[in-house]
């Protein structure tokens, strides 16, 4: 059995057909997911303009709701870390804590404020990644809706220029 270009392109195109509004819905899913999340751990940029960095400041008082939110948050708790560390990271300072042999105290409570800070600010950028992936998605369904309708489109009308 020989089966005809039409029918394989008929084929493909239902197929992308189908799996274009399924992306596009994972997609919406996966956002509103994401929001209903982030809102639910009641995360807030400070009231006060003059307690952000100056790029931030149009976001006092806003709740993180959406990626580029905890992007924007992220990097406060950025600031905030270079500030309380000096600059410092996590690894750093627990290099330092094992030339003390542990028993600097503030050494200890600022490699845990650390290890905090950038614990929170990777979920945070996770959340904004998995933003940029729903995004994604959703425009791959449009794109993919598209190809299918063409070859579907296509598909006809090659097969009525045939018939005549």
């Amino acid at each position: 059995m020989r089966v005809r270009p039409t029918t394989l392109a008929d084929l493909v195109g239902c197929a992308l057909l189908a799996a274009g509004p399924v992306m596009l819905a994972r997609g919406r899913a996966g956002r509103a997911q994401l929001r209903a999340e982030l809102e639910s751990q009641h995360i807030a940029f400070p009231a006060r303009e003059q307690d952000l960095p100056e790029p931030l400041r149009h976001l006092a008082g806003r709740p993180v709701r959406s990626g580029d939110d905890a992007r924007a948050f992220s990097e406060l708790i950025k600031s905030h870390l270079a500030a309380a560390t000096s600059g410092r990271t996590y690894a750093q300072i627990t290099e330092e804590c094992a030339k003390d042999g542990r028993g600097d105290e503030k050494l200890a409570a600022l490699r845990q404020t650390a290890f905090m800070g950038e614990t929170l600010r990777a979920g945070l950028m996770s959340a904004y990644q998995a933003s940029n992936i729903t995004l994604l998605v959703m425009g791959l369904g449009v794109l993919t809706t598209g190809v299918g309708a063409s070859l579907l489109a296509l598909s006809h009308a090659d097969g009525r220029s045939r018939d005549r």
